[in-house]
């Protein structure tokens, strides 16, 4: 995907994660009583008084400078892995926009209908640019990439083309056989599609499934963030991605000057790789 989109995208996953206002340390409450001047005598002023990092994912319990720099660890941590597997799914879907193709697609006249998209899988893509140096992180990794990789076969399978008058000129040929013919312009956004694998979710709900550990720190939120952050930039991908096909197909049998032409029957199209840019 271009560097926008990129770029956009890590920052909706960062602005939904955010939006979690996740406090750390968890459940932390200051002590009451004795145990609280003794914890409050425990700390220098300068270390009761620290500035807490940004950008926020995380609030700090307290200015603490213990509390601050387990928000900024976990920043660093959540943030850098959120960013990275943004990264990544975009480098997959990226390789899948100029590999994809969508054949089968029947001309009748100038009306264009179905077709079928294939395209290669995203999952190796993910994995080959995801987070991966540790055992943990590569858990997380491949469960995204198998969850999204899996919800994108599942959606684009439903995506055909609904009818649309691509061919003007295949409403009246002259020639046995109507000349290939590039369509008029449409974007991905006006195809048929049921989007419904994609919604974030569910796709939220399967990672949570698959990672099968309730015990794994901020799982649901990091992977909310992510699907949300992708379901989003779908949205705004689909409106500015266009589709280009080119059509060919027969006419119907015509004796000139009886006949002089005909419109196309059951003529064909087809996006090859590269046609979805």
């Amino acid at each position: 995907m271009p560097a926008p989109i990129d770029t956009a995208m890590q920052q909706l996953a960062r602005q939904k994660f955010t939006s979690f206002a996740l406090r750390v340390p968890t459940n932390w409450q200051d002590p009451q009583g004795d145990a609280g001047q003794q914890y409050s005598d425990a700390f220098s002023i300068s270390e009761k008084m620290t500035a807490p990092g940004n950008p926020p994912l995380f609030i700090a319990a307290s200015a603490n400078k213990y509390h601050t720099d387990t928000q900024k660890m976990l920043i660093a941590k959540i943030g850098g892995f959120l960013d990275k597997t943004c990264s990544a799914i975009c480098y997959a879907w990226g390789q899948w926009q100029k590999m994809a193709a969508m054949p089968g697609i029947i001309v009748n006249g100038p009306v264009a209908a179905g077709g079928q998209i294939t395209g290669p899988p995203l999952q190796a893509f993910i994995v080959q640019k995801g987070a991966m140096d540790t055992p943990n992180l590569e858990k997380f990794t491949n469960v995204i990439a198998t969850v999204i990789s899996t919800a994108w076969l599942a959606f684009t399978a439903t995506v055909k083309v609904p009818g649309l008058p691509w061919y003007p000129a295949f409403a009246m040929v002259t020639a046995p056989v109507a000349p290939p013919m590039q369509n008029l312009p449409c974007t991905f956004a006006q195809l048929v599609q049921v989007p419904a694998s994609i919604a974030a979710q569910a796709m939220k709900a399967q990672m949570v499934s698959m990672l099968a550990d309730p015990q794994a720190p901020f799982a649901p939120q990091i992977f909310d963030s992510i699907c949300t952050a992708f379901e989003q930039t779908y949205n705004t991908w689909k409106a500015t991605c266009m589709v280009q096909a080119k059509g060919t197909g027969p006419v119907p049998t015509f004796a000139p000057p009886v006949v002089p032409g005909g419109p196309v029957v059951m003529g064909v199209a087809a996006v090859t790789p590269g046609g979805f840019t």
